[in-house]
């Protein structure tokens, strides 16, 4: 039976028609693949506010907090069964504010600026990758919450729709 959790956070800041995408390196879940600008594990206080981890996320990673932003949103929540877990993942997306500059440092590992049509070659997490192939010819034009289970063939995404 599987019982344990893992809840993560990840950020993608877009400024005009480029996101910002961070290669991970040194990490214990994930490493050695580009990921969402910043992002990591909840801790315990933040486990029922997914807002509050990814902005400490990007203040610990990034130096930014939520006035360097805008349009901040929850846009992608995904599950995923690997390793004798579940792994809890909330996408957000936000454009950074014109008057923050664009050289930003990580010390997670290597920053760089793509196309949002370039990123589909890129080595990336398991459902980050789909995550961000759903954003580029689905969600980037709606601003809906999906969520996707992931199983062996990809990740599954529907419209999380209030009810």
């Amino acid at each position: 039976m599987v019982g344990k959790l893992r809840n993560m956070t990840a950020i993608y800041l877009f400024k005009g028609d480029k996101v910002l995408l961070l290669f991970r390196q040194g990490g214990k879940v994930v490493n050695e693949v580009w990921t969402g600008s910043a992002g990591g594990h909840f801790e315990e206080y933040e486990l029922n506010d997914a807002k509050e981890c990814v902005l400490r996320e990007l203040n610990e990673e990034l130096s930014l907090n939520e006035n360097d932003i805008d349009n901040l949103s929850l846009r992608y929540i995904t599950l995923r069964r690997t390793k004798g877990e579940i792994r809890q993942n909330y996408y957000f997306f936000a454009d950074l504010e014109e008057s923050v500059h664009d050289d930003l440092q990580s010390n997670e590992g290597e920053l760089k600026w793509f196309s949002i049509e370039d990123i589909g070659a890129l080595e990336m997490p398991y459902t980050a990758k789909y995550v961000m192939s759903h954003y580029v010819s689905d969600g980037q034009f709606t601003d809906k919450l999906y969520t996707g289970v992931a199983n062996e063939n990809g990740v599954d995404f529907i419209e999380l729709a209030e009810s």
